[in-house]
């Protein structure tokens, strides 16, 4: 006999497991409400006895649920049980670990896609990029991952970058967020920055220094760091000089050398100050653009510790790699002839936009108050409302459902994107709910039949239907929704199972009661007690009940019974 699923919060049922790490299982559930596949992250029984890991576990929701991102795994809802009030399980009881309900991501990890072998240079920039998108929005909203490895980063069937598991995550604001306050390193030591490793206070730029490690591995196959401890490998992000990308694998073009060294700068003021500047150091590098001496930062032992020498050659390293061409240099400067030809093609240019400036008809010229309504489509609406906030435009948000864009992203806009607008006009962002749901229709007090037409008529299907004995209700007619309530909204066509009444009553033996006990036994049941008397048999005090005309059993609704005794000498 196959095991009752289990239900939490009468709306999740929980699947098989598909994951697990060091804090909690993930299972494949099903959101009865709303009638969708989820993800459910539940918190390892032998850790919800701990109070700090539940406190933990909580600050994971509450981080993740401030973000809305189509980079970031969205958390829908989350519980703790133990804290549902009387009733409840007890905190490390079966039943009662806490829970988030995440968005079910269909896909692979990345860390899969690494030990398989070497990753395509392009393939390396783009999932790199997509973490570094989510890592602008994360920061923005206030919260630093400070655990961004391989194994928290999926990719969609699509291609597309997930970014999961803030289960160490901190607001920004907190700057007493140290490794001293759990006693343990957080983190994972081959990824974490060396403040982490220090147990000082880390801000959004370790972030960016794990995502140089993720870069890093990506574009050679192993990590910067490795040793046969975790004691070993923090000492290395601490004190050693990671060896450039090239230097390991030949293939990993030069371009994004300097790109992930000042990623992995010691100093986290000799890094990238955000994951914007981030991500446009590695679009100029596929560009084939060279590196600014603000990309490579400061040439100096700030970059990778105190060591003269190594600083030395580190900066030796970067000047070489900041001029690293495909074409072979033959001369020490440009010759005279190609500096006045520049200066020449210059004066060109200027003077054809100079008059092209002058002819250009004054019809159509952009009123500077004027505004060019972006493209919002599958966007958060919190990202657009803020994109249109810096162009000077009102936003208004309207709900409604979709079957395909993302719930809280925009559908589309009006004025359409592409448009010109005045400054200060509003702009409706037509904003998904999420899938279509229906309510279910009252059903109690109606036939099957009934029920089923009225289920129909609302887009909804008969599930079960199981028999109960009721005393006061006609055969057929609904006593009860068993998974759902009148009014809930739920997906269309899902299936509703109800509980109806069998229009019979299960009749007990009175046979030895007395009269009066059991006529009022069968009254109680629905049922029409008829005494019957037995002249041929000696009567009773009180009279005792010596056989029924109905066996035993289930007998229909007010069914009539005698209940025979002796009246004789």
């Amino acid at each position: 006999m196959s095991e009752e699923p289990r239900i939490i919060a009468e709306r999740y049922r929980v699947d098989e497991l598909i994951g697990q790490g060091g804090m909690a299982r993930v299972y494949r559930g099903y959101d009865v409400t709303l009638g969708r596949e989820i993800a459910i992250k539940v918190l390892d029984p032998e850790l919800a006895r701990d109070t700090a890991f539940r406190t933990r576990f909580r600050l994971e929701a509450q981080a993740a649920s401030r973000m809305s991102h189509p980079s970031i795994v969205r958390v829908f809802d989350a519980g703790d049980p133990s804290s549902a009030g009387d009733g409840a399980p007890a905190a490390g009881t079966p039943g009662s670990e806490p829970y988030i309900v995440m968005e079910l991501v269909r896909g692979r990890q990345l860390k899969d896609i690494i030990a398989e072998g070497p990753v395509p240079v392009a393939d390396a920039v783009r999932y790199v990029d997509g973490i570094l998108e989510a890592l602008d929005y994360s920061h923005r909203a206030g919260v630093v991952h400070r655990d961004i490895k391989p194994g928290n980063v999926m990719i969609t069937d699509k291609g597309q970058v997930k970014v999961m598991d803030f289960g160490i995550a901190r607001a920004v604001s907190d700057s007493s967020s140290t490794v001293a306050e759990t006693t343990q390193i957080v983190g994972t030591a081959a990824y974490f920055s060396p403040e982490q490793a220090k147990g000082e206070p880390v801000d959004a730029r370790a972030d960016l220094y794990s995502t140089g490690v993720v870069l890093y591995e990506l574009l050679t196959g192993r990590q910067p760091f490795r040793g046969d401890s975790p004691v070993a490998v923090a000492y290395q992000h601490v004190s050693e000089t990671p060896v450039p990308p090239t230097e390991v694998n030949e293939q990993a073009p030069g371009a994004l050398n300097p790109i992930v060294l000042r990623a992995l700068a010691k100093d986290p003021y000799q890094r990238y100050p955000d994951a914007a500047s981030f991500r446009a150091a590695l679009d100029n590098a596929v560009a084939g653009k060279a590196p600014t001496k603000k990309q490579l930062g400061a040439l100096t032992s700030e970059l990778y510790g105190p060591n003269p020498r190594q600083a030395q050659e580190t900066a030796r390293s970067l000047r070489q790699l900041s001029t690293d061409t495909t074409m072979t240099r033959t001369q020490s400067g440009p010759p005279v002839v190609w500096i006045w030809a520049g200066v020449a093609l210059l004066a060109v240019l200027l003077v054809s936009v100079l008059v092209w400036v002058i002819m250009m008809p004054r019809g159509e010229q952009i009123p500077t108050s004027s505004r060019t309504v972006p493209d919002l489509a599958n966007v958060s609406y919190e990202r657009a409302q803020s994109d249109l906030e810096e162009l000077d435009l009102r936003s208004r948000i309207i709900y409604e459902a979709s079957a395909t864009v993302t719930e809280d992203n925009v559908i589309r806009t009006d004025p359409d994107a592409g448009q010109s607008v005045e400054r200060g006009q509003e702009v409706t962002l037509y904003v998904s709910s999420g899938a279509e749901t229906v309510a279910v229709p009252t059903l109690v007090g109606l036939s099957q039949d009934a029920a089923k037409t009225a289920l129909e008529d609302a887009g909804l299907t008969l599930g079960s239907v199981t028999p109960r004995n009721d005393r006061d209700s006609a055969a057929d007619t609904v006593l009860e929704i068993t998974n759902a309530a009148e009014g809930d909204e739920i997906a269309p066509k899902t299936a509703v199972n109800i509980v109806v009444a069998s229009g019979r009553v299960t009749l007990v033996d009175v046979t030895g009661w007395t009269l009066d006990a059991a006529t009022a036994k069968l009254e109680e049941l629905g049922l029409t007690p008829l005494p019957t008397e037995q002249p041929d048999c000696a009567a009773t005090d009180p009279s005792t009940i010596t056989s029924m005309s109905v066996a035993p059993g289930d007998v229909a609704v007010h069914s009539e019974v005698d209940l025979r005794y002796c009246v004789g000498e």
